[in-house]
């Protein structure tokens, strides 16, 4: 997902914020605050914005420790977990690669909604608690995040892919008939069905008299959102395999010319973004990577000033810029460049500038292989 906020890391795992997570924020902290749980008399507006807040939060630390339990377990079975993202259906950890076993894609697919109904029990008995005190908003509140750890949890067991219920799921038909491939199409299928099932019951909603329109419609969001992730969850796959095998050698573009930082933008623009059409070129001194500029970054700057102003005064330095080895794996590289959106990176050898890897170039040779149906085979 782009538009992210970093809020920094948890047990090493990068935590970031969607901008579509205030949209929830908002409104759930909006219908705590005006519409409040335990009943009247109610407290004065500025307890019930502080509670109505801190009840969110609690909230969404909920749904992260629900992606933790995710990610610890995967990191355990030797999976790496890239990072965990919060957005407005609430969070997903972004792991770099499939589960090897189904024993392992199940346990880390349960945990997850495991973890949520503990938290329910844990609010349930802060609820018992502050109830016998006659702490009554306070209890209402935990009686809330209790009943919405369980709601979580039920929801996630949904047999939807890419939900937890979709990964347990696909994990037992994959035990079953030894096929990752086909137990993820029958996952993914089950997955879209359920969908569609929401969107249809979310239609049925708004027609229906005496129910609330906007629930019909938050049906059917969620169910227009899990057809999207079920689709987008096994291309993903698929992707992953046709790429399996595949190095940075083998797609970088060994023909980049090398633009030294002394250049100035006028030549730039005659001797190689004229006659090539490229758009970005490392800037090197000798081959010793010096930094990158862009097409982009010329344009910003008057015409009239291209005679005088030379690559280094605009360039992006090489400190600030990511670079890929040649041995290493396409897939890596290519997760690495849509999550930052990244679309040029330099390629080093021997410490040496050898060419570019081009993010359009990369999915272009990526979709060829797909057509061609070239994809990594396992059990």
């Amino acid at each position: 997902m782009r538009g992210n906020i970093n809020l920094g890391k948890v047990i090493g795992i990068p935590l970031r914020l969607h901008y579509t997570w205030f949209i929830i924020f908002v409104l759930l902290t909006f219908s705590l605050v005006f519409y409040p749980l335990g009943g009247p008399p109610y407290p004065p507006i500025e307890q019930r914005i502080l509670l109505g807040v801190l009840t969110s939060l609690l909230f969404f630390a909920s749904i992260i420790t629900h992606e933790l339990a995710h990610s610890i377990l995967a990191i355990r079975n030797n999976i790496p977990v890239k990072e965990i993202t919060l957005f407005v259906f609430g969070g997903i950890s972004q792991i770099t690669k499939e589960a090897t076993h189904p024993r392992a894609e199940f346990s880390i697919a349960i945990v997850g909604p495991l973890t949520s109904l503990a938290l329910a029990g844990i609010f349930y008995g802060l609820y018992l608690l502050l109830a016998g005190i006659q702490q009554i908003l306070a209890a209402s509140l935990m009686q809330w995040l209790a009943r919405i750890n369980v709601i979580l949890a039920v929801f996630n067991l949904i047999p939807g892919f890419p939900l937890d219920g979709g990964r347990i799921l696909r994990a037992l038909v994959w035990y079953r008939i030894h096929d990752y491939h086909r137990a993820t199409r029958i996952a993914t299928k089950v997955g879209q069905g359920i969908a569609y099932a929401f969107i249809a019951g979310g239609i049925a909603i708004i027609f229906a008299p005496r129910l609330l329109w906007f629930n019909g419609l938050w049906f059917i969001l969620i169910g227009w959102f899990l057809r999207d992730a079920a689709r987008a969850s096994y291309q993903q796959v698929l992707l992953r395999d046709v790429l399996i095998g595949i190095t940075v050698r083998q797609v970088t573009d060994y023909g980049c010319p090398l633009i030294p930082p002394d250049m100035h933008l006028r030549d730039v623009a005659e001797q190689y973004i004229l006659p090539t059409g490229r758009s970005c070129f490392p800037v090197t001194r000798g081959a010793e990577l010096e930094g990158m500029v862009t097409l982009q970054q010329i344009k910003k700057i008057p015409r009239t000033s291209w005679a005088t102003t030379s690559v280094q005064d605009i360039m992006t330095p090489a400190s600030k810029l990511k670079t890929v080895h040649v041995d290493q794996d396409v897939l890596s590289v290519l997760q690495e460049m849509e999550g930052e959106n990244i679309k040029h990176i330099p390629v080093i050898e021997a410490g040496k500038v050898v060419g570019m890897i081009n993010r359009e170039e990369l999915i272009r040779f990526l979709r060829t292989r797909a057509d061609l149906g070239v994809r990594h085979t396992s059990g």
